[in-house]
C-alpha cells in the first residue's frame, strides 16, 4: 500500500468501511498548489513529503497500513482548499 493522507473523518471511516484519501509521495513535485502541496508541519514523516491533491481516492479501511503521521489542521485545511479550487467548489 503506498502512503495516504486520510480526508475523511473517523464516522465516516467506520460507518463505510472506506476512508477518502490523497496520495502522498517523498518524490519533489513540479505541479504546486493547488495540486500539491509540501507537507512542512507534519514533523514525524519519516521523510520530506508531499500530497498529490489531484489524486484522491476511495479506500478499503482494510487495506490500510498503519497511521505514520497526523497532519497538522492548517495542512488538512490547504488540502481541502486545494480540492475546492480544482473542483470549482
Amino acid at each position: 500500500m503506498r502512503p495516504v493522507m486520510v480526508l475523511s473523518k473517523n464516522v465516516f471511516n467506520e460507518k463505510s468501511g472506506t476512508v477518502i484519501a490523497v496520495a502522498l509521495t517523498s518524490h519533489p513535485q513540479k505541479a504546486g498548489f493547488p495540486l500539491t502541496l509540501e507537507l512542512t508541519e507534519t514533523r514525524s514523516l519519516p521523510k520530506k513529503s508531499w500530497a498529490k491533491i489531484s489524486q484522491i481516492r476511495t479506500l478499503s479501511v482494510q487495506g490500510l497500513g498503519d497511521k505514520i503521521a497526523s497532519a497538522t489542521q492548517g495542512e488538512m485545511a490547504q488540502v481541502i482548499e486545494g480540492l475546492n479550487e480544482i473542483i470549482g467548489a
